[in-house]
């Protein structure tokens, strides 16, 4: 399997669980479960980690695609996991990954469909 393929699977893979980890709970509740917030953390930083690996050339010619903005947050969660603000992280769940999943799903099969002969995970 293409490398950067793995990659957009990663993220995507993140992408939905923090989604399913945050659901429709209030910040609060998140911030009094230690599992929960870090399991959140944890997926946000695969998503940024996956996303600064997706080389450049695919990152250009996906542009509304938040590549940076993935790789800066998990940066700001492994540089200062103590001044992480859990709303933040919950409003973007809500109000950024719903559309990221939808364009990182668009991208697996546009790129399985470019000589990918693995099956689709």
């Amino acid at each position: 399997m293409r490398r950067e393929l793995l990659l957009v699977r990663e993220m995507r893979d993140a992408a939905v669980m923090i989604r399913d980890l945050v659901g429709e709970r209030e910040v609060e509740e998140i911030q009094e479960e230690n599992l929960r917030r870090a399991a959140l953390l944890w997926h946000f930083t695969v998503l940024g980690e996956a996303a600064s690996q997706v080389p450049s050339e695919l990152r250009a010619s996906h542009p509304h695609i938040a590549w940076r903005a993935a790789a800066r947050l998990r940066n700001r969660i492994v540089h200062g996991y103590w001044d992480i603000d859990v709303a933040t992280l919950v409003a973007t769940s809500a109000d950024d990954l719903p559309q990221m999943v939808d364009d990182l799903e668009n991208l697996i099969e546009a790129l399985g469909s470019v000589g990918d002969s693995d099956p689709p995970a």
